[in-house]
């Protein structure tokens, strides 16, 4: 049996693993059981009854998170010339084309989220050996390949996150820090459900929402209700 560390026992004590809360009580509880000296990450976890095998229950999006993530995102733009001050206007940390390419081609890859544009992108689709393992390939699907570049680098370094159920028909991602207040981390937990429960497949039978369970970078997992209407 794996042994419990202190850390983790003290977490486990001061909640009831089995009790379904809200998602501000659950935030609340993700607050108190964090032990971390660094500004832990704030992640959701969404089990859904799809069968990502299926293409028509392949459960991808994103949202715009209203309080952030409160990461800094590093955002590289590969545009044509034309496009590059606007990008670098709008937020870009790194701006360029062919320069770049050639960097990604040897192994590059120091950054959070590519956008690019249609008219680039029978170069960019050449970088896919490197970038599609690592979750860096830009998508039309995602809101990073566009042609507003400008308006796709300010969403986001604003908050905008983009998920893709797994394999395992679980959606996994980060709904901001542990230093937010529980209405904020509420709030963008909400807005992430809201999105998935818009996006639900037609061809997805039974419970859609199966379970829902928020935690911090190392703590235990707290459950949600999954009959989630609000923040509160």
């Amino acid at each position: 049996m794996a042994k419990v560390s202190k850390k983790r026992k003290e977490a486990l004590a001061k909640f009831d693993l089995t009790e379904v809360r809200s998602l501000q009580d659950a935030a609340k509880v993700v607050k108190e059981i964090t032990f971390t000296k660094f500004d832990a990450s704030v992640d959701i976890d969404v089990r859904l009854g799809v069968d990502p095998r299926k293409a028509d229950q392949m459960v991808r999006g994103v949202a715009t998170l209203p309080h952030g993530t409160g990461k800094t995102v590093r955002v590289l733009a590969l545009v044509t010339p034309d496009k590059e001050a606007e990008a670098t206007a709008a937020g870009a940390d790194f701006v360029g084309l062919d320069d770049y390419i050639a960097k990604i081609e040897k192994g590059w890859t120091d950054i959070d989220v590519i956008i690019t544009m249609p008219a680039v992108m029978a170069k960019v689709g050449r970088l896919g050996r490197v970038l599609g393992p690592r979750g860096l390939m830009p998508n039309p699907k995602s809101g990073t390949v566009t042609t507003d570049v400008a308006k796709a680098v300010q969403e986001v370094k604003a908050g905008k996150i983009d998920f893709k159920v797994d394999k395992t028909g679980i959606i996994h991602t980060s709904v901001g820090k542990v230093s937010f207040t529980e209405d904020k981390l509420a709030e963008n937990a909400l807005e992430l459900i809201q999105t998935l429960q818009r996006l639900k497949p037609s061809s997805a039978k039974g419970t859609y929402i199966k379970s829902i369970t928020l935690s911090s970078t190392m703590s235990p997992g707290v459950p949600v209700d999954t009959q989630v209407n609000s923040a509160k």
